[in-house]
């Protein structure tokens, strides 16, 4: 009949409704718990991985290239030290020269004076050979000691002009560096802040999904009612073909089918308000995710970089640290040339040292000639008089090179102590700054595209969470239609049964299995509560144990049937 086909397509229509239903919030929730997991990563970019120590590094590079103008005045303080010494060493140096000079203009004077004189020929010519090694020595002395302060004189001028740099240029690459350190470490904590909000207004959907999926149930149920009227329907056609049914008369069988007509009605009606009651908070709970959507897509939005104001920080750290770079570039040279020159100076006091000995070894041969050559002008009387004379003016004068030699060797110990200086100077400011700031930068863009990574993955789940939400509204709206669909099946049943409820008082003791039966079907007390007030029940009827209280699970394997 065609209340049955009604029925069944009501059945069928629930059933679908809330199958789809059912499964449109587990993909709203599978894509839930993708955002919270992308959140987690999220956090964890922004509260790991040494992204605070990475700051710190970087700002104690920052410190060290502070440090940067009071080493490089160190620095020349011991460079200017290292030049007193080397001029002092030049004026010894200078003397020495000068007494050479004498030295091989009274060797002269021997060769002149003794030219007629055999046994002097050879002498002066000795001497001469001597007195020009020794010339030899004390001009590549010299020389060596002009190259040091040359190379000492462009370090010097090459530190005036990285002071001048440091002076200018160190204070705002250090306050640059600073902000641009403290404003990435600010957009993280903004970051992490506005995640912790997400993850809170996703977790408060999680929650209303699970408490929609629960309230599910009031599809199962409203499902199963139905069933519930198609088998009072198919039990009185059954009865009615018994012995018992097929003995009624007419009007007994119209009386029966209009109080069940009464009953199946009346348990329609009763259905029909509880779905509405049920469905209407499920409508309610699912009105209010349009809302939260649109917080998480705000925001969504929030996270993202305003103008690309993470990539535009991250442009000004790495153009903050191209100038330090620059620095550092100079602070390299300068430590190599002052390198260069303190390992000079060592290496050229050494050489000097050792050009010193042959000095005073030739000092000391020309002083023993000179004495020889006195003792035979002695000998010889009034011919040897005026070598005697130039003889011991030589030996005069070789003993100078002595008084130069020690004042020589003892400026070397002070040029050997202001080289060590430098040295030691270069220690202080070895800071591997371009190491460090290189491994700074690289963490920190490192952690950068991490970050933009997960905030791309967590904007691309908070769209299709968006998109999940704004379906399901649709398709969860159970009162649209279905809900006609439902009140048009009560009104249907109410039109067959009409105003007035037959008397069946006569007939009981004979619909009473019938009754009985149908009773038997419900599984909630709501419905064995409507049967009640249309058919009266005997008292050795025993009613059915209202079922247990499901748990969670329970409610959410009844939503998905």
């Amino acid at each position: 009949m065609d209340v049955s086909r009604t029925l069944e397509a009501a059945r069928t229509e629930v059933e679908k409704r809330f199958l789809d239903g059912g499964a449109v919030l587990l993909s709203v929730m599978e894509v839930l718990n993708q955002l919270l997991s992308s959140l987690d990563r999220l956090t964890k970019a922004l509260d790991s991985d040494g992204a605070s120590d990475t700051t710190a590094d970087l700002l104690q590079t920052v410190s060290g290239l502070s440090d940067l103008p009071g080493l490089e005045a160190r620095r020349q303080e011991n460079f200017a030290v290292l030049a007193e010494a080397g001029t002092k060493l030049h004026a010894h140096v200078t003397d020495m020269q000068e007494t050479m000079r004498y030295l091989r203009t009274f060797a002269v004077t021997v060769k002149i004076t003794g030219a007629g004189i055999a046994e002097f020929a050879g002498f002066a010519e000795e001497i001469l050979e001597r007195i020009h090694s020794g010339t030899n020595e004390v001009n590549t002395f010299a020389q060596q000691l002009g190259a040091l302060e040359r190379d000492l004189k462009v370090a010097m001028t090459f530190g005036a002009t990285t002071a001048r740099a440091y002076d200018r240029n160190v204070p705002q690459v250090v306050a640059a560096l600073e902000k641009d350190a403290r404003t990435i470490a600010a957009h993280r904590r903004e970051l992490a802040v506005i995640a912790a909000e997400v993850g809170a207004i996703a977790r408060g959907v999680q929650s209303k999904v699970a408490t929609t999926l629960s309230a599910l149930q009031i599809g199962d149920i409203t499902r199963q009612r139905i069933e519930h009227v198609q088998s009072a329907f198919a039990f009185l056609e059954e009865f009615l073909e018994c012995d018992d049914g097929s003995r009624l008369d007419a009007d007994a069988r119209k009386r029966l089918e209009n109080v069940i007509h009464h009953l199946t009605a009346a348990q329609m009606r009763d259905m029909v308000s509880d779905f509405q009651r049920e469905s209407g908070s499920v409508v309610k709970t699912i009105a209010s995710f349009s809302h939260d959507t649109q917080e998480i897509l705000k925001l969504r939005d929030a996270m993202k970089p305003e103008n690309d104001r993470d990539g535009n920080v991250l442009r000004a750290l790495e153009q903050s640290v191209s100038a330090a770079h620059t620095i550092v570039k100079q602070v390299e040279t300068a430590r190599v040339q002052a390198d260069g020159i303190s390992q000079s100076t060592l290496g050229t006091a050494s050489n000097l040292l050792h050009r010193i000995e042959t000095i005073r070894a030739v000092k000391t041969d020309i002083h023993y000639m000179a004495l020889n050559t006195n003792l035979r002008c002695s000998r010889m009387g009034e011919e040897g008089r005026s070598i005697n004379v130039v003889t011991a003016e030589l030996r005069i004068f070789a003993a100078k090179l002595d008084e130069s030699a020690d004042a020589i060797v003892s400026g070397l110990t002070s040029l050997e102590t202001a080289a060590g200086h430098v040295a030691s100077g270069q220690e202080a400011s070895d800071y591997r700054l371009d190491e460090r700031l290189i491994s700074a930068v690289d963490a920190i863009r490192t952690a950068a595209n991490i970050m933009d990574g997960e905030l791309e993955t967590l904007s691309a789940h908070g769209r299709e969470v968006a998109n999940k939400i704004m379906l399901s509204i649709g398709k969860l709206d159970f009162q649209r239609d279905l809900g006609e669909i439902l009140a048009n099946c009560a009104d249907t049943l109410e039109d067959m049964a009409g105003s007035e409820m037959a008397d069946v008082s006569d007939l009981e003791q004979i619909i009473a299995p019938l009754s009985a039966r149908i009773f038997k079907t419900y599984t909630m007390a709501q419905e064995r509560n409507v049967h009640r007030d249309i058919i009266a029940m005997e008292a050795s009827v025993a009613p059915v144990a209202a079922p247990a209280k499901a748990d969670d699970e329970d409610l959410f394997a009844d939503a998905l049937f």
